[in-house]
């Protein structure tokens, strides 16, 4: 199991943080870092930063938004930072909510996910490949263009650049079981949000039929500290945040992947205390267990017994979200990639 190290996205502003940090995993013998972006930064660029500041690690965007960028668009992006970059990119998508997608993005949250998400690797996978020019005979991305209010002169093109790989991984950020299942078909790698290595049965069905070389890289927050509740609040405010505020009552894919987990009864009350507007009780009502399950914090030995457990499954790549050098170095150390500090 590969270490990464995520940092998420920025809050109200850049974190001074982030290139020290970087740095350190790539010279900890981390295997990859990644950014996100919700309604604020923007992946790919903050990527691009880290990209110049470093020369060996991994960047992935863990994830960019679909809705945020045509196909094609995210694949200009990809093969550029990928020529920059030396061969190092790969390139994560999520789909996101309707809450997101139609309240952010101003656009229609797609009826099929399924499907739009097909096209759109599709697309990318075309581009990449660059055998001829683009063309898919779309529900959601066709291309050329040929909507009704279209003028009906598009052409089909292919990249003026030539890629520099045609086989840049592809990543997936699925929930659903029948999200997860195709990502297993059309992608190089899974993101996945939540993972309990005590709860893998969760996703078995979803992962039948696993590839050789195919990628499982969940992010778990990780915090070496004495004290495990304080180490486990902002687990919990995150969980919070998307059972609570990142979708609706009636449809809230974080909150139904908490339920499918074990904690159905939970992530409801969590959901209705946020509606409420009772953010901070929101938080304190995410159960520890579950917070617990999907992180890496408290003492040194304590993170040691537990990331035992992540190493038996199937996971190949433990993307860590970790909020200083020592906690990097420790687990560095722990999964055998450097000698313990004296």
């Amino acid at each position: 199991m590969r270490l990464g190290l995520a940092l998420g996205y920025w809050g109200r502003g850049p974190s001074a943080e982030h290139i020290a940090l970087a740095r350190e995993a790539e010279a900890l013998g981390y295997g990859s870092v990644w950014t996100a972006e919700a309604w604020g930064s923007d992946a790919f660029t903050a990527l691009t930063w880290i990209a110049a500041h470093t020369s060996t690690i991994e960047l992935g965007t863990a994830v960019a938004q679909m809705a945020a960028r045509t196909p094609t668009a995210t694949a200009m992006h990809a093969l550029t930072l990928d020529h920059l970059s030396g061969g190092r990119m790969a390139l994560g998508l999520g789909l996101s909510g309707p809450q997101v997608v139609e309240g952010w993005y101003g656009r229609p949250f797609p009826r099929s996910p399924l499907t739009a998400t097909r096209e759109y690797v599709d697309v990318i996978r075309q581009v990449l490949r660059r055998e001829g020019p683009v063309a898919l005979d779309g529900r959601f991305h066709p291309h050329p263009y040929d909507g009704p209010d279209g003028t009906g002169l598009g052409k089909p093109l292919k990249p003026i650049t030539h890629p520099l790989r045609a086989d840049l991984p592809v990543f997936l950020g699925a929930e659903g079981p029948k999200n997860i299942a195709q990502t297993v078909r059309i992608a190089d790698g899974w993101l996945p949000l939540y993972w309990s290595p005590m709860r893998t049965d969760v996703y078995e069905a979803s992962l039948d039929g696993l590839r050789d070389g195919f990628r499982i890289a969940p992010m778990a927050r990780a915090k070496v500290c004495d004290d495990v509740a304080e180490g486990l609040l902002p687990v919990k405010a995150m969980l919070g945040f998307y059972i609570g505020g990142m979708g609706h009552a009636a449809k809230n894919f974080h909150a139904d992947l908490m339920a499918r987990m074990g904690f159905e009864a939970e992530a409801r009350h969590v959901q209705e205390l946020f509606a409420e507007g009772r953010r901070e009780e929101a938080v304190l009502a995410v159960p520890d267990a579950f917070a617990d399950e999907i992180s890496l914090v408290g003492p040194r030995e304590r993170i040691a017994e537990r990331l035992e457990l992540w190493r038996k499954g199937p996971v190949t790549d433990l993307l860590v979200l970790a909020p200083d050098q020592h906690t990097l170095r420790v687990l560095a150390e722990l999964n055998g990639q450097v000698p313990r500090a004296t």
